[in-house]
C-alpha cells in the first residue's frame, strides 16, 4: 500500500488568533516495501506529517491518499477504522499505552477492537511477543511489573498484533541505552527485511537513517526541502549543518580527515563504509 500527499496543507487552530501553519504545499509518495526517514529539527511538523499518514488528522487543504482511500479536509471520522488497522503508528514512549490487566489482553486488545475473536487475538499475541524478543512467559504478567524496556517491546507487539502494513515509528528509541537502540532498530529491520513492512522512521538520530532508511525527506517549517536516497542527501555535509539536521558520526570523522588531507572517492555514510575506505587506501598504498 502505498500513501501520496498532494498539496497538503495543514493549519492548526485556523481563523483563530493562535493559528500555525505546521505543513505547507507537501508533495511526496511513501512507496510500498520502502524503509523511509523523516527528518528535521524540532517544530518543522514531522509530527504533523505523521499524524496524516493514518488519518489521525485532515489537510487543511489538498488530500492524502491512503492505498485506495482519499483523505481531505471533508472526509468525516465515519469507516476510517479499516486505514489506522493498515497503518500502525508507534508513538514516542509507547509503553506509556499500556493500559491492560496482563500482556496478554493488553497486546490482545488492538485485534479484538478491530473484530478479531479472543481466540485468534490470543494467538496473535503470542506470535507478536516473539517477533520483539520477548519470553513468553511475560504474557500473564502485569505489564507494569516489566522492565522499560520490556514494556516498550510489549507496546509495540500491541501494533503489530493489528498486523499493519505500514509501521509508523516516532522516535521510538528515545530514552533507550546504545545496546538497547541497536536491539530495536535490528528488530524494526528485521520486520522490514523479512516481512516486507514498509516502515516510516522519524528519528533525529543520522546514523539510524544512514544504517537502516532507502529513502530520506528532509522537513523544515512545514516544507519538504531535501528528498532522495541517504547517499544523495547525506552528501551535502555543509546543507546539513547549515539546516541542524546533523551528520552521520562516520561521515563526520571522514570530514576531519579530509580536513587534514586525507581524501574519500565520497563521503562515507556508515562504520562499514568507512571501513571499507581505510582498506582500500591501505590497499593502493601497498599497490
Amino acid at each position: 500500500m502505498d500513501i501520496k500527499f498532494e498539496e497538503v496543507n495543514y493549519e492548526y487552530q485556523p481563523n483563530t488568533p493562535f493559528s500555525h501553519v505546521a505543513l505547507m504545499d507537501i508533495n511526496t509518495h511513501i512507496k510500498e516495501g520502502r524503509y523511509t526517514a523523516i527528518v528535521g529539527h524540532t517544530g518543522s511538523g514531522k509530527s504533523t506529517f505523521l499524524q496524516h499518514l493514518n488519518a489521525l488528522i485532515k489537510p487543511t487543504s489538498g488530500k492524502v491518499v491512503i492505498g485506495d482511500r482519499e483523505i481531505n479536509s471533508e472526509t468525516t471520522n465515519k469507516n476510517l477504522k479499516p486505514i489506522r488497522k493498515r497503518v500502525g503508528i508507534v508513538f514516542q514512549f509507547p509503553e506509556s499505552q499500556l493500559f491492560d490487566e496482563t500482556v496478554l489482553k493488553d497486546i490482545s486488545f488492538g485485534p479484538m477492537n478491530f473484530g478479531v475473536t479472543k481466540e485468534e487475538a490470543e494467538k496473535l499475541a503470542k506470535e507478536k511477543l516473539d517477533i520483539v524478543g520477548l519470553p513468553a512467559d511475560v504474557l500473564e504478567k502485569s505489564p507494569f511489573d516489566l522492565s522499560g524496556g520490556q514494556m516498550r517491546r510489549a507496546a509495540i507487539a500491541g501494533v503489530l498484533a493489528m498486523e499493519p502494513e505500514i509501521l509508523v515509528l516516532d522516535e521510538p528509541t528515545a530514552g533507550l541505552d546504545p545496546k538497547g537502540r541497536k536491539e530495536m532498530m535490528e528488530m524494526f529491520y528485521d520486520l522490514h527485511h523479512r516481512l516486507g513492512l514498509t516502515i516510516v522512521l522519524v528519528t533525529h538520530l543520522m546514523d539510524d537513517v544512514t544504517n537502516y532508511a532507502d529513502h530520506v525527506l528532509v522537513l523544515e517549517s512545514g516544507r519538504i526541502v531535501k528528498e532522495g536516497n541517504p547517499e544523495t542527501v547525506f552528501q551535502d555535509v555543509d546543507w546539513l549543518i547549515e539546516k541542524q539536521i546533523g551528520v552521520p558520526q562516520p561521515t563526520d570523522f571522514a570530514r576531519k580527515l579530509m580536513d587534514r588531507g586525507l581524501e574519500f572517492d565520497r563521503l562515507p555514510l556508515t562504520t562499514k563504509e568507512l571501513a571499507e575506505s581505510f582498506v582500500k587506501m591501505s590497499g593502493g598504498n601497498h599497490g
